[in-house]
């Protein structure tokens, strides 16, 4: 085998190097090499620059050459943020129920919602759970996502939700995207539970948040901060906790009501998700601090509800990177590319906060340092897209998939 591998020409190479980590960003922006080419030594770039340049100076006898033919732009591995996608079952009838005037809270009262697909996925196996997950991630990666977030939460009680978190761990060793856990036990109180709501946070945090750390499960707490989910008063003796044990913080925020982005801000969280119903308090809240706004447009598109107002993030200084929330209830399309397109149209983003939104950006939502940009250390993570241009990439609001998704250095799949 040979210490490099050299591939290009592509007709743009896109970085997402030197980008400001907050606020707006323009299209003119970005930078971008012409007729580029990527060096790699293991899976690992090495080097970027004009293809024939890297070609001329590279040892011939040490290198790999994958010389290409054709107009390609290259991207950097999209990355999704906030995933729900270990679950069983279906709930095709919340979907019918919403679509004829049923709220998300009158579904979930009359025995459907959340806790619907918690029935479902217990009774579900540890291998079931892991052979659901491939499945989805393996679709994802197809579709240019080299980087997922998984949440647990569907499980509701220390041995299912250790099935779940075993079920990712599992997964992300029998697929080639990498996959990041996040624990979301809080995300209901069970039905089953006999007790309050914190009452059943205590009870996670001192017999579930020992065994996450012993078995390095994930590094990950969430929070579902809603009424008919927990209050901020219920939350924050269990987010200290985990804090105190050294999880980082990640919340559910502001999707009906608001007061979750509080929450966000006062833990010092890496992120606050949703946002749907963030009013200009809680976005100047979240913009003065240092926690990342995720857009979850699958969720607004699944509820009919308006989309997190990432305009008046960005504008006001914060960080939006955009998700997916694929999921069985709310968000089951589970398009990345899709729905980031349209949250920029009706948000009015520029093409380079779309872009940054699913790389860079939601890199550091997941506090990833070592992927979302193509440059000289960073993971070879990259996407090939047939076009001249990468405006062609939005305009077609994911309808133009990558040609190839290569995944450390190694072309992992090709269309």
């Amino acid at each position: 085998m040979k210490k490099y591998k050299l591939i290009g020409p592509f007709t743009q190479l896109v970085t997402m190097e030197g980008l400001p980590k907050r606020g707006p960003i323009q299209d003119n922006e970005l930078t971008i090499y012409s007729n580029a080419g990527i060096l790699i030594k293991n899976d690992i770039i090495s080097d970027i620059g004009s293809f024939a340049d890297l070609k001329k100076n590279t040892a011939i006898n040490e290198t790999e050459i994958i010389e290409l033919s054709g107009k390609y732009v290259c991207l950097p591995g999209f990355i999704d943020p906030h995933t729900h996608i270990c679950f069983s079952g279906s709930r095709a009838q919340d979907y019918a129920l919403r679509n004829a005037g049923k709220s998300y809270q009158e579904i979930a009262e009359s025995g459907g919602g959340i806790w619907d697909t918690v029935i479902q996925t217990r009774k579900a196996s540890e291998q079931e759970l892991t052979k659901k997950i491939v499945q989805r991630a393996n679709t994802l990666l197809q579709k240019g996502i080299t980087t997922i977030e998984v949440k647990s939460g569907y499980g509701l009680s220390v041995e299912e939700e250790l099935k779940m978190l075993h079920a990712i761990r599992s997964a992300d060793n029998l697929t080639k995207v990498d996959l990041v856990s996040t624990c979301l036990a809080a995300h209901i109180l069970p039905n089953d539970f006999i007790g309050n709501h914190k009452q059943y946070l205590e009870t996670i945090s001192n017999s579930l948040f020992p065994i996450l750390k012993k078995e390095k499960l994930t590094n990950r707490i969430d929070v579902f901060v809603e009424k008919g989910a927990f209050l901020p008063t219920d939350v924050y003796p269990y987010l200290k906790k985990a804090k105190a044990m050294g999880f980082d913080i990640t919340i559910h925020a502001d999707q009906f009501s608001t007061s979750g982005s509080e929450v966000a801000v006062k833990m010092n969280a890496i992120s606050a998700d949703h946002l749907e119903a963030s009013t200009d308090k809680e976005i100047q809240t979240l913009a003065k601090s240092n926690v990342i706004a995720i857009a979850l447009p699958g969720a607004s598109l699944g509820l009919g509800c308006d989309f997190a107002p990432a305009r008046k993030i960005l504008d006001a200084g914060g960080t939006v990177a955009i998700a997916s929330d694929w999921n069985p209830g709310s968000a089951p399309m589970g398009d990345l590319l899709t729905q980031a397109c349209i949250l920029g149209t009706f948000e009015k983003l520029t093409n380079a906060e779309v872009l940054a939104g699913i790389t860079n950006r939601a890199a550091s939502a997941l506090n990833l340092t070592d992927r979302g940009k193509l440059i000289k250390g960073m993971k070879a993570d990259f996407n090939l897209f047939k076009a001249d241009h990468y405006n062609e990439i939005c305009y077609h609001q994911g309808t133009l998939i990558p040609s190839q998704v290569w995944k450390q250095g190694v072309l992992v799949h090709k269309s």
